[in-house]
């Protein structure tokens, strides 16, 4: 496979890598840098890439593992939480706030989700991938995804439910 190939397949989905290893990484410089890690290693199999099925797929489950390697490794300890900021200059400074610490909360929430429902959540509600994509990128039965998605989305739900009643009653 030549570069211009390469880039023509591998492109496409390079936010969903990057937004993949955000979520497990959460620091979005450790996200930047496994995504460029993912591509040298693609780079790499270009010979070989033309044989998969699915690219894309192939790809997600490399960044997966690597993200997950790298949490389990001793560098996990220096992994800094920074997040993202949300902005969209069309809106007022209070909404904008409100959109922040809405997203904040959904992100801290997320974190501490366990390990497959936070992949699933990711998955599904953020990347969109259907529900057999999902079942081949984490070698899971479909009704074990719709059952952590479910547990998932219950979870975030009533945090944040509660987070927003907070004080009231």
């Amino acid at each position: 496979m030549q570069q211009t190939e390469f880039l023509d397949v591998v492109l496409p989905f390079k936010d969903k890598m990057f937004r993949l290893a955000k979520r497990l990484l959460v620091s979005r410089e450790e996200a930047e840098d496994a995504t460029q890690e993912i591509l040298m290693k693609l780079w790499s199999k270009n010979k070989i890439m033309a044989n998969y099925n699915n690219v894309e797929a192939y790809a997600m489950t490399m960044t997966k593992n690597f993200c997950l390697d790298r949490l389990k490794s001793k560098q996990a300890g220096n992994l800094k939480l920074v997040h993202s900021n949300y902005q969209d200059e069309n809106v007022s400074l209070q909404s904008e706030i409100e959109v922040s610490d809405s997203l904040s909360w959904v992100e801290k929430i997320m974190e501490e989700l366990p390990e497959q429902q936070k992949m699933v959540l990711q998955l599904r509600d953020v990347e969109q991938y259907e529900f057999d994509e999902i079942a081949k990128l984490l070698d899971m039965k479909p009704t074990a995804i719709r059952v952590a998605l479910s547990r998932a989305r219950k979870t975030v739900r009533e945090k944040l439910v509660q987070k927003h009643n907070y004080g009231i009653g």
